[in-house]
């Protein structure tokens, strides 16, 4: 069984509540019960943190045993050069996850300082980015 460490940074807590038009309704806990039941058949187990905080998921990152990561960093995908550094230093396979296509959005949200420490980006499949991600990364471990 292949593990993945599903990281989320800051305000994905407030998925459901935050501008459902761009992020949807579905709570996190509600996209982590509908991924799991996806990947668990697959061979696929996953462990979900999220964290408003960059110390903390540069903890994570540093610690994990994970075979595989997926990251949706929220705002920290734009300017957390310590988490970039956190996921050079992996061997891993690495997703960036984005919920909605932020190269649709506005200029600011259009630039990672991530991604060229990630093995690939999904953006704009909603919740079912989160679905693909692990299968994605699991696969790649």
């Amino acid at each position: 069984m292949k593990k993945v460490l599903v990281l989320n940074g800051p305000n994905l807590n407030m998925l459901g509540r935050r501008d459902p038009s761009v992020y949807g309704s579905d709570t996190l806990d509600a996209i982590r019960e509908e991924t799991d039941a996806a990947v668990r058949p697959c061979g696929i187990l996953t462990e979900w943190r999220q964290s408003n905080s960059e110390a903390e998921i540069v903890e994570w990152l540093q610690t994990t045993d994970a075979d595989a990561i997926v990251l949706n960093a929220g705002a920290f995908t734009h300017y957390s050069l310590a988490i970039h550094d956190a996921l050079e230093i992996l061997t891993v396979p690495k997703i960036e996850l984005h919920i909605s296509n932020v190269f649709a959005r506005e200029e600011y949200r259009r630039h990672s300082v991530l991604s060229d420490a990630c093995t690939a980006v999904i953006a704009g499949l909603g919740k079912a980015g989160y679905r693909y991600a692990v299968l994605a990364a699991a696969e790649r471990a």
